[in-house]
Formats: C-alpha cells, structure tokens, sequence
C-alpha cells in the first residue's frame, strides 16, 4: 500500500498530462517515507459519464483516492495526505487557472481484517535495485 486512484473527467484528457501526473504522485508518495516502494501502485481512470456543478461542458473534476493500510497514526496520515494533495494541486495548477476545475482527495485506511492481498513484488524490487534478474 498505498493504492493511488486518480479519477477524471473525460473532457481533461489533454489537459492534465496523465502520465507525467501519475509518475509525479507516485514519486511522490515515495517521498513522503510512509510507504513501500514494492507496495506503491497508481493508476488512472477516466470517466466518460458525469455532471459537474451545473451541467456546462468546460467543467471538469480530478479526484484522487489515497487508500493505505490500517495502522498509520493520524498525523502520519495527515501529513502523507496533505504532501501527495498538495503536489496534485500544484501539478493541476496551469489547468486550475484556465477551466473551471473542480480538484479534490480522499485518503481511506482500509480495513485490517477485510483487506486481502498477496504480493511478490518487494522481492522483485530489491532483487533488480541489487541488479539481479529474480528473488
């Protein structure tokens, strides 16, 4: 963890560089030190159906979802939360300026019983940063 789920409007799609802004989250949940690196994933859905405020079609939305393991004390969360949100709207800002924008984040501590997972990939990880092919 954590899931980084960014959420757009269609209407964007030019607009806000996906993946530059999917690398630029990721990098930065990694700054932030809370979390894994072999645990990071990010990714991008857009939405084709939606309303935004009152219908007009230059409006547009960026949603992002932080969800993250159960465990972390609140001003670690606080913190991790407030560095990733305001890199978003610092990435989004020549798009917030021109359109109108609506930009908003959510971080959700998963549950630690219903959560379910199964991941290989910090050994894979650390197998390639010691620069071998496989754990």
């Amino acid at each position: 963890m954590p899931h980084i789920i960014i959420e757009y409007s269609a209407n964007l799609r030019e607009a806000i560089r996906l993946p530059a802004l999917i690398d630029h989250l990721h990098a930065t949940a990694l700054t932030t030190g809370v979390f894994p690196l072999g645990g990071t994933r990010t990714r991008a859905a857009e939405r084709t159906h939606y309303r935004i405020a009152d219908g007009h079609p230059d409006n547009g939305f960026v949603h992002v979802t932080l969800r993250i393991g159960h465990g972390r004390d609140l001003p670690t969360r606080e913190r991790a939360g407030r560095t990733i949100f305001d890199a978003l709207c610092e990435f989004l800002g020549p798009v917030y300026e021109t359109r109108p924008l609506g930009i908003s984040f959510e971080v959700q501590e998963l549950d630690p019983v219903l959560n379910f997972k199964q991941n290989n990939l910090h050994d894979y990880v650390a197998a390639r940063k010691a620069g071998q092919e496989k754990p």
